[in-house]
């Protein structure tokens, strides 16, 4: 939903801000009041383009801002999310035309592209009038509208899911078929890093202990000789420190036995005495481990050797040689069974052609079943809104593969092209006068007319109907009478699934308002601007009765004017 509009210095708009609300808000004024002008300036929101001309005189740039309320909206999470934006519940849509020629856009205030503008409006906003930004007239619509009226919202899951597995599978096989000629060449080469790594066959943890272990041996000597030294000094030698240590604990005794206060000094010197026997114990233990190895010390010295050279061969560590090794090792069995290899994806690419072949074949069959039904309920919503004579065609087509391209999927025995939804192509095609033939709907010249059409469309597929917002302009172009009224109760049931905002002279539409705003021009010193307010319920009669009897309101009028507004007067 359209929350709110913001529109400064824009063409004869000096500071605008309307406040939008749910269900069928319905735009009036004078013709040149600037109901077109409020138009354009939402449709700059919708992505379209925008010229300096329309920059108020004397200022230097227009603002258009629109908030949108999109909660629950998951394409426009996705459009923002996907795009490193932050989302809201309320999506800020924001454009600055500059005098400079600069044309700044924003999404939640930060600076985003046109482009990326025009995305979030295809996804929230139908405007339908003289403008650009129609879902009608654009043909890729037209399927995702079939779709959604049928409910196929399932199988095409399943045929997005298969479809993205089969061009996965389409882009490894082309690429295993590039790599083909590479394989063979190196395959060799690969035969010989993978001997010359597995004869060494280093392992993730070997070189820091290797490395330990030789530390110790090429040092044995030195750790033999002064361990030996130590062990003289604190156990074996005569007036060992041991032995000394002993005497000194025995007197310590002697002491604490005539003055408590050495009772905790003679425990510390146990202590000591016992840490100095466990590291005794220690050292004869490690004399009588340490090896002096020659043979064992030249083992270790290649072995760290090897690994070495394999370490500068192939990246540096140890880590990056065993990934090598299997990197090189997958390619290598990979040129061993290539051709195994391609008969089992060919064989994977076939079944899956088949199976998306499957499911777009029951897409298409609902399609057509689908097409003939909304024929009848369009052609009679149409002849209801006043195009009485109306043709309305859904052309479902499909196209043969060529021979030699591998974009295809298989269906009863025959090769398709395939798109997103299938391997179907929809468009609509209608003739609004008898005895013409349908011509496609985007060819439809009649801005009314269109908007019509699109009335009509929507009053039948409005339940499917992906976009929140529409908004009409010139709906009323040649109609009146019972028309303007069928025109008017379409309009009002589509807004209690959609915001519905109307530009209208009808009354007949008019008076079916939810909420209703009256554009005016007024001079404001020596210049002419637009304004809008919202009406009140008093406001909202005299406005529908003017409609009705011209700029002079009379009595006839406003009960008139109450009366199709269904309110009784007090």
């Amino acid at each position: 939903m359209l929350k709110s509009l913001l529109i400064k210095d824009y063409a004869l708009i000096e500071n605008i801000q309307i406040e939008f609300g749910k269900g069928l808000n319905i735009i009036t004024g004078e013709t040149g009041a600037g109901k077109s002008i409020l138009i354009d300036a939402m449709g700059l929101l919708l992505g379209e383009r925008a010229s300096t001309e329309v920059v108020r005189k004397d200022t230097h740039k227009s603002i258009v801002e629109g908030i949108f309320d999109v909660k629950g909206n998951k394409k426009i999470r996705e459009l923002l999310t996907g795009n490193d934006l932050e989302y809201n519940d309320d999506l800020i849509v924001r454009r600055e035309i500059s005098l400079k020629g600069t044309n700044r856009c924003f999404l939640n205030d930060t600076p985003v592209t046109l482009n990326l503008i025009k995305e979030a409006g295809d996804l929230l906003v139908d405007l339908h009038g003289q403008h650009e930004h129609q879902s009608l007239l654009r043909t890729d619509t037209h399927i995702e509208m079939l779709d959604g009226f049928a409910n196929l919202e399932n199988d095409l899951e399943k045929f997005k899911s298969s479809h993205h597995r089969l061009n996965t599978l389409l882009k490894d096989y082309r690429e295993l078929r590039e790599k083909e000629s590479l394989l063979r060449e190196k395959k060799e080469l690969y035969e010989f890093q993978i001997n010359e790594i597995d004869e060494v066959n280093p392992r993730p943890d070997e070189e820091e202990k290797l490395e330990d272990e030789l530390k110790i041996l090429e040092n044995s000597e030195k750790l033999l000789s002064t361990a030996n030294e130590i062990y003289e000094n604190l156990y074996d030698a005569e007036n060992s420190i041991q032995d000394r240590l002993g005497e000194t604990k025995n007197k310590l005794s002697d002491l604490a036995r005539i003055d408590k206060s050495f009772l905790e000094k003679l425990g510390e010197c146990e202590s000591a005495f016992a840490i100095l026997n466990e590291i005794s114990s220690f050292l004869r233990s490690y004399k009588e481990r340490v090896e002096l190895d020659p043979s064992r010390l030249e083992e270790l010295r290649e072995r760290l050797g090897a690994i070495t050279l394999l370490k500068k061969k192939y990246g540096g560590a140890i880590s990056a040689v065993i990934e090598h090794r299997g990197k090189i090792g997958k390619e290598y069995d990979l040129a061993e069974n290539f051709s195994s290899r391609i008969s089992s994806m060919e064989k994977e690419i076939n079944d899956v052609r088949i199976e998306c072949g499957a499911i777009a074949g029951r897409l298409s069959k609902e399609r057509k079943s689908v097409a003939k039904k909304i024929k009848t309920q369009i052609e009679g919503a149409l002849k209801e809104l006043g195009i009485a004579d109306s043709v309305f065609e859904t052309k479902i087509i499909n196209h043969n593969a060529d021979g030699d391209s591998e974009n295809f999927i298989i269906a009863g025995g025959k090769k398709y092209k395939f798109n997103n939804y299938g391997y179907d192509e929809v468009e609509f095609f209608v003739s609004t006068n008898i005895g013409e033939d349908p011509k496609p709907l985007v060819k439809v010249a009649s801005g009314g007319e269109i908007s019509r059409i699109m009335l009509g469309l929507k009053s039948i597929l409005a339940k499917s109907d992906r976009l929140p917002i529409l908004i009409f302009d010139e709906i009323d172009t040649g109609v009146s009478g019972r028309i303007a009224q069928k025109v008017g109760q379409v309009l009002k049931s589509l807004a209690s699934l959609h915001q519905i905002i109307a530009i209208t002279h009808l009354p007949q539409i008019a008076g079916l308002s939810d909420l209703h705003y009256a554009v005016e021009k007024k001079k404001s010193g020596d210049r002419v601007v637009s304004s809008i307010r919202s009406l009140s319920e008093q406001e909202r009669i005299e406005e529908v009765a003017k409609l009705m009897s011209g700029e002079k309101i009379t009595e006839t009028a406003l009960n008139g004017a109450r009366e199709l507004m269904g309110i009784r007067k007090n």
